[in-house]
Parts: structure tokens; C-alpha cells; sequence
């Protein structure tokens, strides 16, 4: 019996991916909350010819509660969606104390649940999240994500895109380390595989397009939205993946994390000095079960690292100024 619940499932990114949930056939029951709408969406999905139930939940009677217990993960994409000129930080007003709201309930309600956190800006939410469940004295780093698998997607797709000629993105691995906007994602395209050859000025495009492919899309909605689809397909990649490893699967994927509670993280902490960072991850039946080492790089991604590390250290001390207000 495999329960889910999505928070923020009546949302431009919570609806698809409730679909893709639904017609993965990999849920038992399906819990959706939203402040409108998700009774609705939960019925029209009951339509659907697999085994998921779906229930939907809204505030009123107690309904984040109901729609959180017994979950066994928890993906988040609660909050505002980013508008044309609107900073990450006019962003992070908004979501800070709805992430904070949600995750003092998943404490109270389901504080073993492996938790997913799609909430932009997710530099600054998860450790939000983090330390709204260490208030409640049940905070398990290994439990804990932020979904950085959109970056990972953006980089084996602009590659393909860049190198023409019919290259398929899903051919090319292409580790995305950091953060999740912006200088603060890191392609490194120095370890693709297979390798990546283009010339100086091209990488470097493709690079930029990866770190603000978010802007490309809140552009071309003209307001209207910002990345959705594609993230509710990188957010559902990353639930495959948590599912594959509790099934005991060897699964490995980059997600944003607090390192100094994983094996391996600390040391990827004190080297980089910083706690919370994006890097390859093994996971297993409960969780995270090691941080890797970012490995061997190019000088002008050290250069790029360093730009990133700067401004994470930024997104990371808003939050926990937030949290200890």
C-alpha cells in the first residue's frame, strides 16, 4: 500500500503531475490538497482506469491533515508561481511561511514520510522546511529533498538541442550540481557522458540557458505562468526514483540536500562551506544513503562554483533568518 500526497495539486505544476502520478499505476491512494478545486480534479481522475484512489482535500476540516496521513512521500509544489519581474526574492516572501505551515503539519502528522519540495525558490525552502521539522524534533536529512531534476533535464536537452543533427536528449548524462536558479546551478558538462563537443562560446550558451531556462519560459507565457510541465515531468522523474529505491533498486539522482545529516555530505560540506547543495545522491529503501563527491571539474566551472557557492550562502541565511524571526 504506497500513498502520495500533493500538496499544491490544484497549481499549474501540481495538476499534471497529479495525472502522471495517476496513470503511473505505482500509487494505491493518491491524496491532493489545495485551497480550491481538488475535489474536482480528484474526480475527474477517478475516471481513469488504474488502480489509484484519489481523494481530494481542501482546508477546510482539517484537510492538509487528512490528505498527509498515512503518506508514505510527500511532494510539495504548494505556493505562487513566478511573474515577469518578480525576483526570486519577492518569490521567497510569498512561499517562505506557506512551506513552513505545511511542514510543522507533515511533522505533526506523517514525520516519516519521505518528502519531496518542488516550492521555488528551493535554495531557500528546503531549509525552511528543514528547520520547521527540527522544531518539531523529527528532522531526518535523508528523508528530505529538494527537486533540482529539471536542471538535470535542461542540461542533456539544450546540450541535444545545441549539438543538432537529431542528438537524442536522453542519451546524454549530464551532472547538475548547486542550487535551483539561476548561478547557482552548476552543468557539468565536463563529466558528460557521452562527451559534450562544443566549442567555448557555445558551452557557454548552452550553460546559461540551463541556469535561466525559467526566465525563457516566464517570458514566452507573457505572464501567464512560469516553468510547469516540464517540471511536473522532472518532479515525477524524481518520485520514480524515490519509488525504484524503496523497492530496492539502486537508484542514483541529484537532488538539493542537507549534507552534514547524509553520509558522505559532511565532507562535501566542509570543503564547499556550505550545508545545504545539490549532488548526485544514492538512494536506497530509506532514503538518502550517500552524498558523492562533485568530483574532478574544469577551471571555468571551479570559476562558476564559486559564483554559486556566493550566492547560495545568500539563499540559505534568508531562510534561516525567516525561521528564526
Amino acid at each position: 500500500m504506497v500513498k502520495i500526497a500533493l500538496i499544491g495539486a490544484a497549481g499549474q505544476i501540481g495538476t499534471p503531475l497529479s495525472l502522471l502520478c495517476k496513470i503511473s499505476d505505482l500509487f494505491d491512494e493518491i491524496a491532493l490538497y489545495d485551497l480550491v478545486h481538488v475535489p474536482g480534479i480528484a474526480t475527474d481522475l477517478m475516471h481513469i482506469d488504474t488502480r489509484a484512489n484519489v481523494h481530494g482535500y481542501l482546508a477546510e476540516d482539517s484537510g492538509l491533515k487528512k490528505a498527509l496521513t498515512g503518506a508514505d512521500v510527500v511532494v510539495v509544489t504548494a505556493g505562487i508561481a513566478r511573474k515577469p519581474g518578480m525576483t526570486r526574492d519577492d518569490l521567497f516572501k510569498t512561499n517562505a511561511s506557506i512551506i513552513r505551515d505545511i511542514f510543522s503539519e507533515v511533522a505533526a502528522t506523517c514525520p516519516v514520510a519521505t518528502c519531496c519540495v518542488v516550492t521555488n525558490p528551493v535554495n531557500s525552502t528546503l531549509p525552511i522546511a528543514a528547520e520547521a521539522l527540527k522544531r518539531a524534533g523529527c528532522f531526518e536529512p535523508s528523508r528530505l529533498f529538494g527537486v533540482t531534476t529539471l536542471d538535470v533535464v535542461r542540461a542533456s536537452t539544450f546540450a541535444a538541442h545545441a549539438l543538432g543533427n537529431g542528438a537524442n536528449p536522453k542519451d546524454f548524462k549530464v551532472p547538475v550540481i548547486g542550487g535551483h536558479s539561476g548561478a547557482t546551478i552548476l552543468p557539468l558538462y565536463s563529466q558528460a557522458q557521452p562527451p559534450v563537443h562544443l566549442n567555448d562560446e557555445a558551452l557557454a550558451g548552452v550553460i546559461n540557458r540551463v541556469q535561466f531556462g525559467g526566465d525563457e519560459i516566464v517570458k514566452s507565457k507573457q505572464g501567464a505562468g512560469s516553468a510547469t510541465t516540464c517540471m511536473a515531468y522532472a518532479g515525477f522523474r524524481f518520485i520514480q526514483a524515490i519509488l525504484k529505491a524503496k523497492n530496492g533498486e539502486s537508484v542514483t539522482e541529484e537532488a538539493y540536500v542537507y549534507l552534514p545529516g547524509i553520509p558522505g555530505g559532511k565532507e562535501i560540506a566542509a570543503e564547499l562551506g556550505v550545508d545545504y547543495f545539490a549532488v548526485k545522491v544514492k538512494l536506497g529503501k530509506t532514503g538518502a544513503t550517500k552524498a558523492l563527491p562533485i568530483g574532478s571539474i574544469s577551471d571555468n566551472e571551479t570559476k562558476l562554483l564559486g559564483v554559486a557557492i556566493d550566492e547560495l550562502k545568500k539563499n540559505i541565511a534568508t531562510a534561516l533568518t525567516f525561521m528564526a524571526a
